[in-house]
């Protein structure tokens, strides 16, 4: 595009004060949270209590003798259900959510009114957004619950996720005893690669890790090293130790989108599955998932009987790019904006760039070339979706505290699996250079 000179006119450089879509409603991000509807809140514990007695939720409380509101409840986050474990384990007190501006969209607006009003506060993902601070804080002040999952996504394998380096400072700025709520089996019930109830049992643990009298004797390093501790898990170590049966004749269903990587023949992107299957279209080996979670090969050797091994094995061939400095992708997409969750916002084809310095997004929209840039140092990780929404295709999710693009790449050859795993690599990357 150029000006009337000839001039090349520059692109919209978007960022954290610059939306994309000048004229859409936006979504007061700094708002008070709104006061939970009390007629809401008998019916939010109604809808929970035959869903986790279904599932035969044990929850153990571990050091919650004396624990009283206002708290920091920690979640790890592995499927919808965890909204229902945590509504279970705050009962009868009230909590606060911090939610996604993509889970408050539907029925034209009506689930952002009612998520409002249930507790829910809206974010957008993997974002600095001190707004959030003061919103906390007002949830203090009316002596409730915060309910936090700090992943931000759900789990791709089962297994704990990066968590964000200010999340220190943020149990520093609160000052609230911090509790966790992990939970185990909602991934193997509910794998984020194919999502549904498979009914099984689950259990979760309920744990004071640390008091205000401690929180102040800590730096936030200090407070990080305890939160991290205490985040480990792996759902389907859990299913093997526990000998939990899943019979689903689909139970390997859209494992691929995780295992991307044939550890036979090393190809990426030729990886399917069907039923209990999973296999490489490239060299045609072959893996069968039995009822415990455990891969094994038809024939030939297994390499990864784990499947949290399989995926860190890919992460560890990441690295091994970024530090060789190789490391870097350029995919036409198609691009979606939710400025509010009242609906997407087409904004027609674009170039995702993944490489050494970060993300770069380019397009045209209205008229206006446009460019967000979302440099590695800063990018401790990012959220991807699998099948997405109507769609149903994979995609990555990049925000500013303006906007929030889903970026659909095209085609076969890539994997939102790797662009994830690249940018945590990255991130430690850059930080640890400098």
């Amino acid at each position: 595009m150029e000006n009337k000179d000839n001039t090349p006119k520059q692109p919209k450089l978007l960022d954290d004060k610059t939306p994309l879509v000048e004229g859409a409603k936006r979504l007061d991000m700094s708002a008070k949270p709104k006061r939970v509807s009390w007629w809401l809140r008998p019916i939010l514990w109604i809808a929970s209590i035959p869903v986790t007695w279904i599932h035969r939720t044990h929850i153990k409380r571990v050091n919650m003798e004396g624990v009283k509101r206002p708290y920091l409840l920690l979640c790890n986050h592995n499927a919808f259900y965890d909204f229902m474990v945590a509504i279970k384990a705050t009962f009868p007190n009230q909590a606060y959510y911090i939610v996604a501006i993509d889970g408050f969209v539907g029925i034209g607006g009506i689930l952002h009114w009612l998520m409002a009003r249930i507790g829910c506060i809206p974010k957008r993902k993997f974002t600095n957004d001190t707004r959030l601070v003061r919103q906390l804080r007002e949830v203090k002040e009316r002596r409730k619950i915060v309910a936090f999952y700090p992943e931000a996504r759900y789990s791709l394998c089962g297994t704990n996720a990066i968590l964000p380096p200010s999340l220190g400072k943020l149990v520093k700025l609160l000052k609230m005893p911090v509790v966790t709520l992990i939970t185990q089996g909602n991934h193997i019930n509910s794998p984020f690669w194919h999502t549904g109830d498979r009914l099984i049992k689950t259990e979760a643990t309920m744990k004071k890790i640390l008091s205000v009298e401690e929180i102040e004797k800590m730096d936030y390093n200090q407070i990080m090293e305890v939160i991290n501790r205490e985040f480990y898990y792996d759902d389907f170590a859990w299913q093997r130790d526990n000998q939990i049966r899943m019979t689903k004749k689909t139970r390997a269903e859209g494992l691929h989108k995780v295992l991307y990587q044939c550890p036979h023949c090393g190809k990426e992107f030729r990886m399917a599955s069907e039923g209990a299957q999973l296999w490489c279209k490239e060299c045609s080996h072959r893996w069968w998932m039995n009822e415990y979670g455990e891969l094994e090969a038809t024939e030939g050797e297994t390499h990864f009987s784990h499947i949290p091994d399989w995926y860190e094995w890919e992460r560890e061939n990441v690295r091994r790019e970024v530090e060789a400095g190789t490391y870097g992708t350029t995919l036409r997409s198609d691009v979606r904006a939710l400025p509010h969750p009242k609906k997407f916002v087409e904004l027609g084809e674009g170039v995702l760039t993944h490489d050494m310095n970060g993300f770069v997004l380019r397009g045209e929209f209205d008229g206006m070339e446009y460019s967000m840039t979302l440099p590695a140092p800063q990018r401790y990780s990012i959220h991807i979706e699998y099948d997405y929404r109507r769609w149903k295709r994979d995609c990555v999710d990049l925000s500013t505290l303006t906007d929030t693009m889903f970026v659909f790449p095209q085609g076969e050859d890539f994997s939102v699996t790797k662009i994830s795993l690249a940018t945590e690599e990255l991130y430690k990357f850059h930080n640890k250079k400098e």
